[in-house]
């Protein structure tokens, strides 16, 4: 315990980020073509993957985030499978400067959840019987600024 001499305990006013909750908030896997879908193939199937990020805010310093990460695998005649996951979590921010939490929660939020979606996302495709399906990281900074750089273009604010 620190000795203050009677004085009030100084504040920490170190920024913060907490995590108060993770969870799947929806998911589907869906494999419309088996068993046909599980034979083997002369080639690779195309695989497109689209990630997204939603934030809004849920108290005077909480953010609920949302990472939606959307996947497939196609043939060239058929869709071999899909999976879509939205999984979010609510984030505490803590002394950081307001003209700083957006980029805060649109960057470094997702970059805490992007982890626990990978495994979710990879574990049902390999429950789906076929190889997991390992993203690659991804770049929320960048993505970040895709965004702005179209809602600026478009006149909105970005989100």
């Amino acid at each position: 315990m620190a000795n203050t001499n009677g004085a009030p305990a100084p504040e920490n006013k170190a920024p913060a980020i907490n995590v108060l909750a993770q969870y799947a908030k929806d998911m589907s896997f869906e494999n419309p073509n088996a068993p046909r879908s599980m034979a083997p193939r002369q080639t690779s199937p195309q695989i497109e993957i689209n990630v997204n990020v939603n934030a809004r805010k849920v108290g005077d310093t909480d953010f609920e985030v949302e990472l939606a990460i959307e996947g497939q695998a196609k043939d060239a005649d058929f869709q071999i499978f899909r999976v879509d996951l939205t999984y979010g979590g609510v984030f505490r921010v803590i002394n950081i400067p307001e003209d700083q939490i957006h980029p805060v929660v649109m960057i470094e939020c997702p970059r805490l959840l992007f982890p626990f979606a990978r495994q979710i996302v990879a574990d049902s495709v390999r429950n789906g019987g076929f190889p997991p399906l390992m993203i690659d990281p991804v770049d929320f900074a960048a993505l970040y600024r895709a965004r702005a750089e179209e809602a600026q273009r478009s006149g909105q604010q970005p989100s």
